[in-house]
């Protein structure tokens, strides 16, 4: 990289690099330092020693990224973050470097270190004048020579802090940099793969297998959503990323599976927002021989646990709202939902007459939007927001649904719920249809809709249909968007808080 393209400090740096290099320092050496203790579980165990007779912790070995430098001419504190946190460094010329040779010590601490650098240290603890637990080292190492000076985020006396990174196009760019400033981001990562674990455990327990299903598919089923599309050259044809594991799983059922689980990665062509990215992962289980008033059941007990489980409370802020998890949620119609936001009551009304609802509710929709599209719009504009504690909204009409079987006592409607808590769909869940010939029937109906325009309709999968004629049992099936759930139970405003690296466009002029 041209000098013309760095600012001074990094030039600085680099020229820092190159004394060391010429000087046969190795500023990138291979491993050398295998930690013996963490940062925060190093100050508790020494904080639980000191209240003992014997209070002495030697040979430590810490490594961490320096934050913070205080040169006071013979001696330099250093505070260094690792995995857990932050501890505070004690060096010494003389410990380090014995006698009058300053050559050393000024190579290789003095005019070397900056913020930023990795390093290696060993030593013992103690306490300092100040009543801070340090540690005293004895012996040091440079890991990793930074080029890149960070923002460092700076506290005055008064506790104010200045400089703080807030730009999110920076953090969610630069995600590294956001995590190494950011702790608390960190944490929220953590929590997300606690709640994972969990859900893993949970199903395991209950006799779930998990299984992996084609990212790359055919046809892009199991969803109504645009998919992206590639090219297969070994095959010369087109292939979707998928934008649902649905009918795989459901062929596994087919298949003598009972009880098949995947988080699954999906990819969807649409659009991006605080609730949406490109690119997401959905956890889906089919159960065989259940219904969706089953699935309402565990999937309540699934979530209420897990909540205790990371808070040890059912209640929790999301928000400006405290949302409740103590099972049981509160079930209720789609028809009746909508008819208790706006007083209308949909059911049996045909599309010409939901058109004149739209325009009394004003709401704008496309032309070509089929019965089961305008619901939709009805039900996100007017009533979804309201479903802040958690809520099953039950028994949707079947042009909304596809995939699912009939309801079993209401003409028209099919057996489905969605889970929505604070005001958004959680998870989405069917008793699953099985019966080979109205598959068949529904596909058609969404190709008719595919030509009319709707490029989210979905694609006849002759292979699913097939294995419906071979038999499946019948079953209910689950999909939970786990980016909404993490953002929920980590009280995350946007779906990019919860994932590491979020779609962006390209950097210009990035060197």
């Amino acid at each position: 990289m041209s000098n013309a393209n760095l600012s001074s400090l990094e030039i600085i740096r680099r020229e820092k690099l190159n004394n060391l290099f010429e000087a046969s320092i190795q500023p990138y050496p291979a491993p050398a330092f295998t930690p013996t203790h963490q940062s925060v579980s190093l100050l508790k165990q020494y904080q639980d020693l000191k209240s003992t007779e014997n209070s002495k912790l030697e040979h430590i070995i810490l490594t961490g990224r320096i934050m913070n430098i205080t040169d006071k001419g013979k001696v330099f504190f250093l505070k260094i973050q690792d995995a857990e946190g932050h501890i505070q460094l004690y060096i010494k010329r003389d410990d380090l470097f014995p006698g009058d040779d300053k050559t050393g010590w000024d190579m290789m601490i003095k005019n070397a270190l900056d913020i930023g650098d990795i390093i290696g240290v060993k030593g013992f603890m103690f306490t300092t004048k100040t009543g801070e637990p340090t540690l005293h080292v004895q012996e040091f190492k440079l890991l990793c020579k930074s080029l890149k000076p960070l923002p460092i985020v700076k506290v005055d006396e008064s506790g104010q802090t200045h400089n703080e990174v807030v730009d999110p196009e920076f953090r969610y760019r630069q995600r590294y940099v956001d995590l190494i400033l950011h702790p608390q981001v960190k944490d929220v990562f953590i929590k997300r793969t606690k709640i994972f674990n969990y859900i893993r455990q949970y199903l395991n327990a209950k006799g779930a297998l998990e299984v992996d299903t084609p990212i790359l598919q055919s046809i892009p089923g199991g969803a109504l959503a645009k998919p992206f599309i590639t090219h297969h050259n070994a095959l010369d044809v087109p292939f979707f990323l998928r934008i649902s594991n649905e009918l795989y799983l459901k062929k596994l059922l087919v298949g003598g599976f009972n009880w098949v689980y995947e988080f699954s990665r999906d990819f969807r062509n649409e659009g991006m927002d605080r609730t949406h990215n490109p690119e997401f992962t959905i956890l889906e289980w089919y159960t065989a021989y259940q219904d969706y008033l089953w699935m309402m059941d565990i999937t309540e007990d699934l979530l209420s646990s897990l909540v205790y489980q990371l808070y040890g409370t059912y209640a929790i802020p999301v928000g400006e709202q405290l949302i409740n998890f103590q099972k049981p949620f509160k079930r209720i119609t789609m028809f009746d939902a909508i008819k208790e936001q706006t007083n209308f009551d949909l059911t049996d009304l045909n599309v010409e007459e939901l058109k004149v609802v739209c325009k009394k509710l004003d709401i704008q929709i496309d032309p070509n939007f089929g019965k089961g599209k305008i619901l939709d719009e009805i039900f996100s504009t007017t009533t979804e927001k309201s479903c802040i504690q958690p809520t099953f909204i039950i028994d949707y009409p079947i042009e909304m649904s596809p995939l699912t079987k009939k309801h079993r006592s209401k003409k028209g409607l099919v057996e489905r719920f969605e889970l929505m808590i604070n005001g958004k769909e959680i998870a989405n869940a069917y008793s699953e249809l099985n019966d080979p010939i109205d598959q068949r029937a529904r596909f058609e109906e969404q190709v008719t809709l595919k030509d009319g325009g709707d490029d989210e309709a979905m694609y006849i999968d002759y292979d699913f249909l097939r294995a419906l004629e071979y038999g499946m049992p019948p079953a209910s099936g689950i999909g939970i968007g786990m980016d909404r759930l993490c953002m929920l139970l980590t009280n995350q405003p946007s779906i990019q808080d919860v994932l590491f690296f979020p779609h962006m466009r390209p950097e210009k002029n990035l060197h």
